[in-house]
């Protein structure tokens, strides 16, 4: 499974996906544009794309953040999704997503960050990838924005917080508003870069501060995660 991972700041890691791919023993390659990293040319090479978050939204312009180029990433998922490999966009990824599929990007009912729960809905419950997973369970937050929905997109999980926390736009793209990659590091860096951001934020019902967003445990849902993945590379690999 060729991994190629768009990274648009240091403080958004890949995190478990990460993890996965490497514990898989997976091929793995980067577009670390915050260091100046070229994006792919197309889809050749690539099995699987994951699109990762960062403070920008798909709006943001390159004037306004020269080494975001949101047209460039959406033609990317595009070449990708028509050559028929998996995707996967991550937060700000997830809303990149629906947008280069004609969806554009909503704001969300509320902010959230911290460890929440998320809910299966019906379709979630059915899915072939989330199956036995557990009809709630806890996922990583940090946002405000969250993805269009396409004619044929089908939202798989939602929370109190957000109605579009895990959307499938076809078998093998999917949208993750949720962080289900957080791990102790990765929080450490979002801590580090946004710890105003936290304490103006502090009245927020779904925004938890730096010693909470320190002692959740995130493993649990780093494990659906692989078990996810797992099951959409066997699925892939057996087209």
């Amino acid at each position: 499974m060729r991994t190629h991972f768009i990274v648009h700041e240091s403080f958004e890691a890949p995190g478990a996906y990460e993890d996965w791919v490497r514990a898989r023993g997976y091929e793995i390659s980067y577009s670390r544009v915050h260091e100046g990293d070229a994006l792919p040319v197309g889809a050749d090479g690539i099995d699987l794309l994951i699109v990762m978050g960062g403070p920008q939204r798909p709006s943001t312009t390159t004037q306004e953040c020269p080494h975001f180029d949101a047209d460039a990433e959406k033609a990317l998922i595009v070449a990708c999704i028509e050559a028929d490999k998996a995707v996967i966009g991550i937060c700000l990824g997830s809303q990149l997503v629906g947008e280069a599929l004609g969806a554009a990007f909503d704001s969300s009912p509320n902010t959230e960050i911290g460890s929440f729960p998320v809910s299966l809905t019906a379709a979630g419950r059915r899915h072939p990838f989330l199956v036995g997973l557990g009809d709630t369970f806890d996922t990583g937050h940090w946002h405000n924005d969250m993805p269009g929905l396409t004619e044929d997109a089908v939202v798989l999980a939602t929370s109190e917080g957000c109605p579009r926390q895990i959307v499938a736009y076809s078998r093998y793209v999917y949208g993750f508003q949720c962080h289900m990659e957080f791990t102790p590091a990765c929080i450490e860096a979002l801590i580090e870069h946004s710890e105003k951001d936290l304490a103006d934020l502090a009245d927020r019902p779904y925004v938890q501060q730096p010693d909470q967003l320190r002692a959740n445990d995130y493993t649990a849902m780093n494990e659906r995660l692989a078990t996810f993945l797992d099951r959409l590379a066997a699925d892939y690999a057996s087209r």
